[in-house]
């Protein structure tokens, strides 16, 4: 994996060259510290899509999704996140809900979300993946790269594959 560079040392570098997310997302899972290349999913309130992505090989990713800010329910529980790390995934940014929160606890993968919903999502399939997706003032475009910390969530200006 990359050398870690915490955001706000990213910040002084490249300034308001960086998108940096404004949304409030509150930490879940033992890695508060995670980044690496975006794969995109858009869906709201449906995680069929999301569960199909984090089951292919995720080294070296971290899957945005945009729920639309909906906490109405989860996109991701205990069960698709550890899907999600068994497949290599570094983290997960969800502008939504999740459940099971003290069960990603014992799971090897970074999660920022908005918050609970001990509701389950629907299953039809409805969204889209691979697409330009923004929220809180940042794009994130898939292939681009991420890093998330403690102090939030941005995307490198180039696109580069490492924040070094």
């Amino acid at each position: 994996m990359t050398q870690f560079i915490p955001t706000a040392d990213l910040y002084d570098e490249h300034g308001d060259a960086l998108h940096s997310c404004d949304t409030q997302f509150r930490q879940f899972g033992p890695k508060s510290r995670f980044q690496g290349e975006i794969v995109t999913v858009r869906s709201h309130e449906d995680n069929a899509l999301l569960k199909k992505v984090v089951s292919e090989p995720g080294h070296g990713k971290v899957v945005v999704v945009d729920a639309g800010g909906s906490v109405h329910c989860a996109m991701m529980g205990d069960k698709m996140a550890q899907i999600a790390a068994d497949n290599g995934w570094e983290g997960a940014v969800i502008f939504g809900a999740i459940r099971d929160a003290d069960a990603l606890g014992g799971i090897d993968l970074g999660v920022k979300a908005l918050g609970t919903n001990p509701r389950k999502s629907h299953k039809h399939g409805a969204g889209e993946t691979d697409v330009v997706v923004s929220f809180g003032g940042a794009v994130f475009t898939p292939g681009a790269y991420v890093v998330c910390d403690e102090d939030g969530v941005v995307v490198l200006p180039d696109s580069s594959p490492s924040p070094a």
